[in-house]
């Protein structure tokens, strides 16, 4: 199994408290977080692009980074380690996203991907003058299959001449191409975000939502596999974790709890309201499970808590569900959780035991 780090690009990580760690991001943190997982052999590093956050007392995610100049700069200081930028489809149009991708390629040697963005918080774009209008909930995936088609015509052949709802291309050109292949990824859960993911995209991230339940996206991964099936493209699923680990099952269950005392729930409150502007029916998006379920002060992403020994058999039963290709791991204390994971909970883990960590 596949591990990534869901670096810190905006402030405060993936807690909504006040009783959770307060830092802001800059360049440093996020580049001794990844090359801490390089020395741990941790896969891949991700960061988000947030771009208006949610206010509150604690300020959340009101002060970030972007994701493309971050990861420049992050692959010219790691040597192994893949780096996956994410892209607001609606600020970039796709030839620059494309040449950005290039560039970043090339720093890297060939380590660089790209995560699509569609834009569910209207706030990002209306200070932009860039929200589409309500109509965009409704044809996001529409756009964002011309727009990845673009990406792919580019870096497969140098050229697009798409002429589309959303983009026109005239000849568009893109030399030089890239070293490798870009891998796409998208984390849409309703069934046309799957469905787009099984057009275009390379992996998949699900949202499993419980805490030590490490099953619980295999119904998302289940289908994910269905509709890559059709499609006769390989898909792998990858589950958004937070890990909150300790000596023992007791004290990590007590930093939980603490940080659960110090929700800021104005923060969450703007959160759940911009997640409810989307009035269509059904709730399979992920900005509705994000927003709306038991615990929104980790924006109730899937959780592991307990001890080093507890956790490593948590994620060990996540990597059995089929279809599953890894973890993209966020903690309550970056630095100090991906040292943890590096030398108490991956030597504890069956599916890790190929990873040999430098620091060992």
């Amino acid at each position: 199994m596949q591990v990534g780090v869901f670096i810190p690009i905006n402030n405060n990580g993936w807690l909504i408290s006040e009783t959770a760690p307060q830092y802001m991001p800059s360049f440093a943190l996020n580049r001794d977080i990844t090359l801490a997982a390089e020395r741990h052999g941790f896969d891949f590093a991700l960061s988000m692009i947030k771009l208006h956050g949610f206010g509150g007392k604690t300020r959340f995610w009101d002060h970030g980074l972007e994701s493309f100049t971050l990861m420049a700069g992050l692959a010219a200081v790691t040597t192994r380690i893949r780096l996956f930028a994410s892209v607001a489809t609606l600020t970039i149009p796709p030839a620059i996203a494309a040449r950005m991708s290039v560039t970043i390629d090339s720093i890297s040697g060939g380590r660089f991907g790209l995560n699509l963005v569609t834009g569910w918080q209207q706030a990002e774009y209306d200070q932009m003058g860039l929200w589409p209008g309500e109509s965009h909930f409704h044809r996001r995936y529409e756009m964002l299959d011309e727009y990845a088609t673009i990406l792919r015509e580019l870096w497969e052949r140098g050229e697009s001449d798409l002429k589309g709802e959303f983009f026109t291309m005239d000849r568009c050109v893109l030399s030089p191409r890239p070293s490798v292949p870009i891998k796409l990824i998208c984390a849409g859960q309703s069934t046309e975000g799957l469905r787009f993911t099984a057009r275009h995209a390379d992996y998949s991230f699900a949202l499993g939502q419980e805490i030590n339940q490490p099953r619980a996206h295999e119904p998302v991964a289940a289908r994910m596999q269905q509709f890559a099936a059709a499609t006769g493209r390989p898909v792998e699923t990858f589950v958004l974790t937070m890990v909150i680990a300790a000596e023992t099952d007791e004290e990590a269950w007590a930093r939980w709890e603490r940080i659960a005392d110090g929700a800021d729930w104005d923060a969450i409150a703007w959160m759940q309201g911009q997640a409810g502007a989307d009035k269509r029916v059904g709730a399979d998006t992920n900005v509705r499970q994000l927003a709306g379920g038991e615990h929104p002060w980790n924006i109730n992403m899937s959780t592991c808590v307990g001890s080093h020994a507890t956790v490593a058999r948590l994620l060990d039963e996540v990597a059995a569900v089929p279809g599953t290709g890894g973890v993209l791991l966020t903690f309550d204390d970056f630095l100090r959780g991906v040292e943890d994971f590096g030398t108490r909970i991956q030597p504890l883990m069956r599916c890790r035991q190929h990873i040999t960590s430098e620091a060992a």
